[in-house]
């Protein structure tokens, strides 16, 4: 069972939240808002679903929207680590043969 509010894992029996106070759904938000699976690859390959999806999950389900949101940092990362390895290698190639 998960915080609505701050998506802080939560005791079964909890009545307010111990990391924000906030009261406890009397439904489990676990049923609702879990891993976010398959979902998280499309994220990742295409970050600008990963955001959007990020900021509309961020208050009703806060564990798919960080899941969401991680799949697309991390894929942002990936990319402009990669571009830059890229210019590294094209710049040393470029250098050896005296441009």
């Amino acid at each position: 069972m998960h915080c609505s509010n701050c998506g802080k894992e939560l005791d079964p029996q909890a009545v307010v939240c111990t990391n924000c106070g906030v009261k406890v759904a009397s439904s489990p938000v676990g049923h609702t808002d879990g891993s976010i699976g398959a979902l998280g690859i499309i994220c990742f390959l295409f970050p600008i679903i990963g955001l959007i999806l990020y900021l509309v999950w961020k208050d009703t389900m806060p564990m798919k929207a960080k899941g969401a949101g991680k799949a697309a940092l991390w894929s942002l990362i990936i990319v402009v680590v990669l571009w830059v390895l890229y210019f590294v290698v094209i710049a040393g190639a470029l250098m050896s043969v005296g441009y």
